[in-house]
């Protein structure tokens, strides 16, 4: 079986590669020549563990292969995965599909026998049967079915969570279409992992709302921890306590600085759109969206108060600004609001990022990079850890305290106990949730 996966961004280019580990012959396309070239040349592009070894090992076994020419990989293709981005429109919050219904326009007068068209993107309700139209009309002689797959990866774990899936979620309008997905999954069926097939619909809103669920479990953690700082008590153990119950689990009750990232964010808000469009207002998503940004004002705030209520001529060193560790993704981080915020009111920054220098460095002008933590805690007033990185969980904290000209540290990931901070000889810390807040 030959597979076509269209673009080579996060999702396709780990889609592709690990079709190819399963044992298909895999062609990844993008129009981007440069990109094409550096993947050709054994570089890769983003930042996933182990995906460079993975794409160099499918490469060499001659199953995975990159190219430009769309017409020669689609037309020898069984499947053509669509893996191209629908981010966010800035103007109306809506998907932009301009690049998925472009990809479909190419793709159709290139198809060759039965096709399956399969859409991994992540598209509102309905869209894939506008897909489906845009092919037709482009290629009415056509022999296609169209399926929704969408994926359910994380980042810094997308290889896991792509060859031990919790489920396969696929849409598909016919028998035979529903035949065919189930046999390209089933190297991953054979070993238990369990395929749920189900219409278009349900499976387009199956992505939407499993990563809004997700996305609200995480606000309501951090405005529980907004009230423990008010009442005095320890959001770590009252979500530890939660999660010990089986109907609620301990997963996403980590509170911090709010989500981001590539998927909550845009996810969130296009279901809020999908529910104004359909007159059906999605009350609940609409405040998870809201009360995030007000959880990234608050962990200002208490910065804001440990500095003494003003930044201005405060030096504080930031540990970690991706969105989440083992990630270089910057896409909707937390830090590109909260850093802003300290320079603009008179602080330098200094920050430390195992990975985020490359996308940090244009996207928050103004600080000043190191490559050491203690090298850049040197002479501040302040150490915030922003992103959990392992670096960052396991450092001397009498060394970092002993270096500082002032020892104070908001732990926005909560990754201290508060009396190891204050033993190593910090004067104040800051935890999300863990008793009062300096404000």
């Amino acid at each position: 079986m030959k597979l076509a996966v269209i673009g080579t961004g996060y999702v396709g280019l780990v889609s592709g590669t690990c079709f190819s580990e399963l044992g298909y012959d895999v062609t990844c396309v993008d129009l981007d020549a440069k990109k094409i070239e550096t993947l050709r040349a054994g570089h890769v592009p983003i930042y996933e563990p182990g995906l460079d070894l993975l794409i160099e090992c499918n490469v060499s076994s001659g199953r995975l292969s990159f190219t430009t020419d769309l017409q020669e990989a689609v037309s020898q293709a069984d499947a053509v995965f669509i893996a191209v981005g629908t981010p966010t429109r800035p103007d109306n919050g809506q998907a932009d599909l301009t690049y998925i219904m472009r990809a479909a326009a190419d793709i159709a007068p290139a198809m060759q026998g039965y096709t399956v068209v399969v859409v991994k993107s992540t598209v509102p309700v309905g869209v894939n049967r506008k897909i489906c139209d845009v092919l037709r009309n482009a290629n009415p002689a056509a022999d296609f079915d169209i399926a929704s797959n969408p994926e359910f990866l994380r980042e810094g774990t997308a290889i896991e969570d792509f060859m031990t899936p919790d489920r396969v979620v696929v849409g598909v309008e016919s028998e035979r279409a529903g035949g065919f997905m189930a046999e390209v999954y089933r190297p991953l069926t054979d070993r238990g992992f369990p395929l749920l097939l189900t219409d278009l619909e349900t499976a387009e809103m199956i992505k939407y709302a499993s990563n809004a669920f997700l996305a609200t479990k995480i606000t309501f953690i951090n405005e529980i921890a907004a009230l423990c700082e008010k009442v005095g008590s320890d959001v770590t153990m009252v979500s530890k306590g939660m999660g010990m119950d089986k109907r609620i689990g301990g997963r996403f009750l980590n509170p911090g600085p709010g989500y981001g990232g590539s998927c909550f964010p845009k996810d969130t808000q296009a279901l809020v759109r999908i529910g104004q469009e359909s007159a059906v207002q999605q009350h609940i998503v609409e405040a998870v969206v809201r009360v995030n940004e007000q959880v990234k004002a608050r962990m200002i705030a208490n910065i804001k108060a440990l500095c003494g209520g003003s930044f201005r001529d405060k030096t504080i060193a930031v540990f970690g600004v991706t969105f989440k560790p083992d990630t270089d993704d910057m896409r909707e981080a937390p830090s590109l609001t909260i850093l802003p915020a300290l320079i603009g009111g008179g602080a330098t920054i200094h920050v430390v990022d195992p990975l985020g220098q490359r996308e940090g460095e244009h996207l928050l002008p103004g600080a000043h990079w190191y490559d050491d933590p203690y090298a850049a805690a040197d002479g501040c007033d302040l150490v915030v850890i922003l992103t959990e990185w392992s670096d960052f969980v396991s450092l001397d904290l009498k060394a970092l305290a002993a270096v500082m000209a002032v020892p104070r540290m908001a732990d926005l990931r909560n990754v201290y106990a508060p009396k190891d901070v204050e033993n190593a000889g910090f004067e104040q810390y800051y935890g999300v949730g863990r008793g009062r807040a300096p404000v």
